[in-house]
Protein backbone atom coordinates (compact mmCIF):
# COMPACT_ATOMS: atom_id res chain seq x y z
CA UNK A 1 0.00 0.00 0.00
CA UNK A 2 2.53 2.10 1.11
CA UNK A 3 4.85 1.28 -2.12
CA UNK A 4 2.01 1.91 -4.90
CA UNK A 5 1.38 5.05 -2.64
CA UNK A 6 4.85 6.34 -3.17
CA UNK A 7 4.88 5.26 -6.73
CA UNK A 8 2.06 7.33 -7.23
CA UNK A 9 3.99 10.16 -5.41
CA UNK A 10 6.57 9.36 -7.82
CA UNK A 11 4.84 9.79 -11.21
CA UNK A 12 3.54 13.54 -10.39
CA UNK A 13 7.30 14.30 -9.51
CA UNK A 14 8.32 13.02 -12.65
CA UNK A 15 5.66 15.02 -14.96
CA UNK A 16 7.36 18.08 -12.97
CA UNK A 17 10.58 17.87 -13.59
CA UNK A 18 9.55 16.94 -17.24
CA UNK A 19 7.47 20.21 -17.27
CA UNK A 20 10.56 22.03 -15.43
CA UNK A 21 12.77 20.93 -18.47
CA UNK A 22 10.57 21.92 -21.09
CA UNK A 23 9.78 25.10 -19.64
CA UNK A 24 13.86 26.05 -19.51
CA UNK A 25 14.00 24.51 -23.00
CA UNK A 26 11.19 26.80 -24.15
CA UNK A 27 12.75 29.49 -21.83
CA UNK A 28 15.64 29.03 -23.67
CA UNK A 29 14.30 29.34 -27.24
CA UNK A 30 12.12 32.07 -26.42
CA UNK A 31 15.78 34.07 -25.53
CA UNK A 32 16.88 33.01 -28.76
CA UNK A 33 14.39 33.89 -30.81
CA UNK A 34 13.88 37.30 -28.87
CA UNK A 35 17.95 37.94 -29.25
CA UNK A 36 17.47 36.70 -32.91
CA UNK A 37 14.80 39.30 -33.40
CA UNK A 38 16.37 42.09 -32.09
CA UNK A 39 20.00 41.60 -33.20
CA UNK A 40 19.25 42.87 -37.43
CA UNK A 41 17.81 45.55 -34.96
CA UNK A 42 20.73 46.61 -34.17
CA UNK A 43 21.84 47.10 -38.31
CA UNK A 44 18.95 49.71 -38.91
CA UNK A 45 20.19 51.80 -36.43
CA UNK A 46 23.74 51.28 -37.25
CA UNK A 47 22.62 52.31 -40.65
CA UNK A 48 21.02 55.52 -39.45
CA UNK A 49 23.63 56.90 -37.81
CA UNK A 50 25.89 56.57 -40.89
CA UNK A 51 22.96 58.39 -42.92
CA UNK A 52 22.62 60.97 -39.66
CA UNK A 53 26.65 61.72 -40.79
CA UNK A 54 26.13 61.53 -44.35
CA UNK A 55 24.71 65.07 -44.69
CA UNK A 56 28.04 66.04 -43.14
CA UNK A 57 30.02 65.43 -46.42
CA UNK A 58 27.06 68.04 -48.05
CA UNK A 59 29.06 71.39 -46.72
CA UNK A 60 32.02 70.63 -48.11
CA UNK A 61 30.69 69.42 -51.72
CA UNK A 62 28.61 72.22 -51.61
CA UNK A 63 31.77 74.71 -50.59
CA UNK A 64 32.82 74.89 -54.50
CA UNK A 65 29.28 75.35 -55.91
CA UNK A 66 29.92 78.80 -53.54
CA UNK A 67 32.71 79.64 -54.38
CA UNK A 68 31.52 79.61 -58.17
CA UNK A 69 29.10 82.48 -57.72
CA UNK A 70 31.34 85.40 -56.89
CA UNK A 71 33.71 83.97 -59.38
CA UNK A 72 30.88 84.25 -61.95
CA UNK A 73 29.65 87.40 -61.08
CA UNK A 74 33.15 89.49 -61.09
CA UNK A 75 33.66 87.78 -64.14
CA UNK A 76 31.44 90.74 -65.62
CA UNK A 77 33.25 93.78 -66.01
CA UNK A 78 31.24 96.68 -64.80
CA UNK A 79 33.44 99.30 -66.42
CA UNK A 80 32.37 98.23 -69.94
CA UNK A 81 29.54 100.68 -71.24
CA UNK A 82 27.09 99.01 -72.80
CA UNK A 83 26.32 99.61 -76.36
CA UNK A 84 24.56 103.01 -76.76
CA UNK A 85 23.77 101.94 -80.45
CA UNK A 86 20.70 103.53 -81.49
CA UNK A 87 17.46 100.63 -82.07
CA UNK A 88 16.27 102.57 -85.12
CA UNK A 89 15.12 101.61 -88.89
CA UNK A 90 16.67 104.85 -90.01
CA UNK A 91 19.99 103.76 -91.81
CA UNK A 92 20.87 107.65 -92.31
CA UNK A 93 20.01 107.80 -88.94
CA UNK A 94 22.60 104.74 -87.45
CA UNK A 95 25.85 105.67 -90.22
CA UNK A 96 25.60 109.50 -88.57
CA UNK A 97 25.34 107.96 -85.03
CA UNK A 98 28.20 105.69 -85.67
CA UNK A 99 30.12 108.27 -87.06
CA UNK A 100 30.41 110.38 -84.31
CA UNK A 101 30.59 107.97 -81.47
CA UNK A 102 33.29 106.47 -83.28
CA UNK A 103 35.73 109.77 -83.27
CA UNK A 104 34.16 110.27 -79.65
CA UNK A 105 35.95 109.55 -76.56
CA UNK A 106 37.31 111.24 -73.09
CA UNK A 107 40.18 109.96 -71.35
CA UNK A 108 38.97 111.36 -68.13
CA UNK A 109 36.04 108.98 -68.10
CA UNK A 110 36.84 105.25 -69.50
CA UNK A 111 40.07 103.74 -70.66
CA UNK A 112 41.65 103.36 -73.71
CA UNK A 113 39.68 99.23 -73.43
CA UNK A 114 36.33 100.33 -71.96
CA UNK A 115 36.41 102.88 -75.44
CA UNK A 116 37.63 100.25 -77.64
CA UNK A 117 34.69 97.52 -76.42
CA UNK A 118 31.98 100.64 -76.58
CA UNK A 119 32.72 100.80 -79.98
CA UNK A 120 33.38 97.64 -81.09
CA UNK A 121 30.22 96.74 -79.73
CA UNK A 122 28.87 98.43 -82.68
CA UNK A 123 30.76 96.62 -85.32
CA UNK A 124 28.35 93.41 -85.96
CA UNK A 125 30.00 90.83 -87.88
CA UNK A 126 27.98 88.98 -90.78
CA UNK A 127 27.52 85.30 -90.80
CA UNK A 128 30.22 84.89 -93.92
CA UNK A 129 32.34 86.36 -92.26
CA UNK A 130 33.34 88.73 -94.64
CA UNK A 131 33.72 91.61 -91.87
CA UNK A 132 36.22 90.36 -89.39
CA UNK A 133 37.60 92.15 -86.29
CA UNK A 134 40.89 92.46 -87.73
CA UNK A 135 39.96 94.98 -90.04
CA UNK A 136 38.12 96.83 -87.25
CA UNK A 137 41.16 97.32 -85.72
CA UNK A 138 43.21 98.67 -88.65
CA UNK A 139 40.22 100.96 -89.17
CA UNK A 140 39.90 102.35 -85.21
CA UNK A 141 43.45 102.90 -85.27
CA UNK A 142 43.10 104.51 -88.74
CA UNK A 143 40.67 107.20 -86.45
CA UNK A 144 44.01 108.56 -85.27
CA UNK A 145 43.45 106.45 -81.54
CA UNK A 146 45.65 103.81 -80.40
CA UNK A 147 46.57 102.27 -77.16
CA UNK A 148 49.69 104.29 -77.19
CA UNK A 149 48.13 107.89 -77.78
CA UNK A 150 45.64 107.51 -75.74
CA UNK A 151 47.51 106.41 -72.53
CA UNK A 152 49.49 109.67 -73.14
CA UNK A 153 46.90 112.05 -73.34
CA UNK A 154 45.26 110.57 -70.28
CA UNK A 155 47.57 112.55 -68.20
CA UNK A 156 46.70 115.71 -70.16
CA UNK A 157 42.68 115.36 -69.51
CA UNK A 158 42.10 114.57 -73.33
CA UNK A 159 38.92 114.07 -74.89
CA UNK A 160 38.02 114.26 -78.45
CA UNK A 161 34.43 115.56 -79.50
CA UNK A 162 32.64 114.92 -83.26
CA UNK A 163 30.19 116.68 -84.46
CA UNK A 164 28.01 115.69 -88.08
CA UNK A 165 28.57 118.51 -90.83
CA UNK A 166 26.90 116.21 -93.70
CA UNK A 167 26.49 113.00 -95.02
CA UNK A 168 25.84 111.19 -98.28
CA UNK A 169 24.41 107.85 -98.93
CA UNK A 170 23.58 105.28 -101.38
CA UNK A 171 23.43 106.41 -104.86
CA UNK A 172 24.58 110.17 -103.49
CA UNK A 173 28.03 108.40 -103.81
CA UNK A 174 29.74 108.01 -106.78
CA UNK A 175 31.59 104.57 -106.37
CA UNK A 176 28.79 102.77 -104.65
CA UNK A 177 26.85 103.83 -108.01
CA UNK A 178 29.98 102.18 -110.28
CA UNK A 179 29.69 99.31 -107.44
CA UNK A 180 26.45 98.81 -105.85
CA UNK A 181 25.89 97.05 -102.74
CA UNK A 182 25.56 93.15 -103.27
CA UNK A 183 22.06 92.63 -101.45
CA UNK A 184 19.11 94.73 -100.80
CA UNK A 185 19.29 96.24 -97.22
CA UNK A 186 22.94 96.86 -97.13
CA UNK A 187 23.78 100.50 -97.32
CA UNK A 188 26.67 102.96 -96.96
CA UNK A 189 26.44 106.61 -96.04
CA UNK A 190 30.03 108.99 -95.89
CA UNK A 191 29.69 110.84 -93.04
CA UNK A 192 31.44 114.64 -92.77
CA UNK A 193 32.68 115.27 -89.11
CA UNK A 194 33.92 118.11 -87.24
CA UNK A 195 36.00 116.91 -84.70
CA UNK A 196 37.85 118.99 -82.10
CA UNK A 197 40.70 117.19 -79.68
CA UNK A 198 41.16 119.19 -76.48
CA UNK A 199 44.13 118.71 -73.83
CA UNK A 200 45.79 120.68 -71.29
CA UNK A 201 47.73 122.04 -73.61
CA UNK A 202 45.14 123.48 -76.32
CA UNK A 203 42.99 121.91 -78.35
CA UNK A 204 42.97 120.85 -82.17
CA UNK A 205 40.16 120.95 -84.79
CA UNK A 206 39.73 119.48 -87.86
CA UNK A 207 37.11 117.84 -90.19
CA UNK A 208 37.19 113.72 -91.00
CA UNK A 209 35.22 111.68 -93.53
CA UNK A 210 34.21 108.49 -92.15
CA UNK A 211 32.27 105.63 -94.42
CA UNK A 212 29.85 103.61 -92.17
CA UNK A 213 28.23 100.25 -93.78
CA UNK A 214 24.88 99.63 -92.73
CA UNK A 215 22.66 96.51 -92.92
CA UNK A 216 19.10 96.62 -92.76
CA UNK A 217 15.72 94.60 -93.76
CA UNK A 218 14.92 93.04 -96.07
CA UNK A 219 18.31 91.46 -95.80
CA UNK A 220 18.66 87.82 -94.61
CA UNK A 221 21.57 88.58 -92.43
CA UNK A 222 20.40 91.46 -91.26
CA UNK A 223 17.23 91.57 -87.58
CA UNK A 224 14.08 91.81 -88.88
CA UNK A 225 13.32 94.98 -86.86
CA UNK A 226 16.21 97.26 -87.26
CA UNK A 227 19.31 98.11 -88.90
CA UNK A 228 23.09 97.27 -87.59
CA UNK A 229 26.44 99.03 -88.48
CA UNK A 230 28.68 96.09 -90.10
CA UNK A 231 31.99 98.16 -91.07
CA UNK A 232 33.53 101.51 -90.89
CA UNK A 233 35.96 102.68 -93.11
CA UNK A 234 38.33 105.42 -91.28
CA UNK A 235 41.33 105.14 -93.89
CA UNK A 236 41.68 107.42 -96.59
CA UNK A 237 41.90 104.64 -99.35
CA UNK A 238 38.79 102.87 -98.20
CA UNK A 239 36.54 105.71 -97.49
CA UNK A 240 33.73 105.78 -100.43
CA UNK A 241 33.04 109.15 -102.09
Amino acid sequence: MNTRWLTSRGRPSRRRAWLLVLVTVLAVAGIAVVLSLRTPAVTPEGSSRTRSTAPAISPSSAAPTAAVSPATSSSVNPQIAPADEPVTLDFRQLATAAATTIYTWDTREATYSETYGRIRAWWHVLPDGSNPLTVFADQFEATGTNAAAYVSLTGAHGHRTAKAENSTCDAQLAQFVQYPAPWEGLHVCTVTLAVTEHATSGTNSYTAPISVMVNCPPAATAPADHCEMVAFYASPDRIVY
